[in-house]
């Protein structure tokens, strides 16, 4: 039962806000990718300098997921709007470090300002996904997975409005580092909207259930541990590309990636507002098999488009198989081990943010040895012309995409055999917080 004086309608606005500036956040990051690249790490050391950029840019997603694996456990302790306050605070203070990133030189320690930055920022995320995914879930207790999809639709919808204020800056020759300005105006808007209302406590908390009894609801059953896995490889394929976009397709189909990244959002928008009517019809497992299975076909296909044309056709296959992923798993989660409270889906969201903070770094040491081998080694790299550099920037771009497109392909046997479990128990069904371990 929630409180009479908690605003519900509110609140779930209160939470599409925090989702929404984080995929500003994820926009401005894909945004300034290259200008990091090239503003500050090709001068550091341009053999590596995709490898810096790529451990600078996990750094967001390390800050996420250790929010995730400490705050999810603290949320029911200093409260919702406690957390949602601090997210705010991460991300105005990883702005304005940013731009005093871009004030030093290469030896003025410059890479750990823009490492701290990128961390705060993290840091930020954690505690969004920390509160506002227990809120919608206390909020809506019937209909986890369709409440939880819309949520998660105004992170794609902060990419669209992100992006495209980033190509803008760009197409009009404006200063790149106008993009930090765009992580500001939310977050001081969500600590008003915050710091204003009134928050209910988490279902755990509201039906009693001890830390005690959360904790043992996830250390037996084991089928918990198996969906944690599964995380890791689901963010790889949903948000790794999605980060690398703007560097390595650009070189590829010879137009700004970010455009790419702004259409999968926009489908990923709009789609996730359907999740209800289609998981009644196929399940929220069935579901997750048919993205992972989309998701991979989709990757495979971006690593070959060399226009725009057949570029957006991948996008489109890869955007409709990441589309739900996120918060599909979420919803799992929550819907199949609901006594774990906050704790199971923050420690769902912890093994996404360590997945990309590994991924990553590893797309991008593979872009740089591939872009060393086409070059004919590390030698020659600064002697080559600037036609001889494009060309192996898009050989390398290439290989960077197909080595993740793999990666949702390998879940299809986990998803397929828990999907037929289910058929033959009688289709999926959520489990009451009231009720014991099955």
């Amino acid at each position: 039962m929630i409180d009479q004086a908690v605003d519900r309608k509110r609140l779930y606005y209160v939470g599409n806000l925090s989702i929404f500036m984080i995929g500003l956040g994820f926009a401005v990051r894909a945004n300034i990718a290259p200008n990091l690249k090239e503003d500050i790490y090709d001068k550091i050391d341009l053999v590596n300098s995709a490898t810096m950029v790529g451990e600078a840019l996990g750094a967001t997603f390390t800050g996420f997921a250790l929010t995730l694996l400490f705050g999810s456990a603290l949320v029911d302790l200093i409260g919702m709007k406690r957390m949602l306050l601090l997210s705010a605070l991460g991300y105005i203070a990883g702005a304005v470090g940013l731009l005093w990133a871009t004030t030093l030189d290469a030896s003025g320690g410059v890479e750990m300002v823009v490492l701290v930055s990128l961390l705060l920022t993290g840091l930020g995320w954690g505690a969004v996904e920390a509160a506002s995914n227990p809120m919608v879930a206390a909020l809506y207790p019937e209909e986890k997975t369709h409440r939880l999809n819309i949520l998660h639709a105004w992170w794609p919808a902060g990419i669209v409005v992100g992006g495209l204020l980033g190509f803008a800056l760009t197409r009009f020759g404006l200063d790149w580092k106008l993009n930090m300005f765009v992580l500001l105006a939310p977050a001081l808007v969500l600590a008003w909207l915050v710091a204003t209302s009134a928050f209910p406590v988490t279902e755990r908390v509201a039906a009693g259930v001890s830390y005690r009894d959360m904790f043992a609801e996830l250390v037996r059953r084991p089928m918990f541990w198996v969906f944690w896995v599964c995380m890791f490889l689901t963010a790889a394929a949903e948000l790794a590309p999605g980060q690398w976009v703007n560097i390595a397709l650009s070189n590829i189909v010879g137009m700004q990636g970010i455009l790419l990244l702004v259409y999968v959002s926009a489908l990923m928008f709009v789609g996730r507002h359907f999740a209800g009517p289609i998981v009644n019809r196929i399940s929220p497992i069935g579901l997750m098999f048919v993205s992972c299975l989309a998701a991979g076909i989709g990757l495979y296909l971006l690593s070959l488009a060399d226009t725009p044309l057949l570029a957006f056709g991948a996008a489109t296959v890869w955007g409709l198989g990441v589309c739900w992923m996120w918060p599909t798993m979420l919803a799992i989660v929550s819907e199949r081990f609901p006594r774990g409270g906050a704790m199971a889906m923050g420690l769902m969201g912890f093994a996404g943010g360590m997945s990309i903070q590994f991924v990553l770094p590893e797309m991008g040491a593979i872009f740089d040895r591939a872009k060393a081998e086409a070059a004919g080694g590390v030698a020659m790299l600064d002697s080559l012309s600037p036609e001889a550099l494009i060309e192996v920037t898009r050989y390398a771009s290439v290989e960077s995409f197909q080595s993740v497109a793999i990666v949702p392909l390998l879940l299809l046997p986990v998803f397929g055999v828990i999907w037929l479990a289910d058929r033959r128990r009688g289709g999926h069904r959520a489990q009451s917080i009231g009720e014991g371990a099955a």
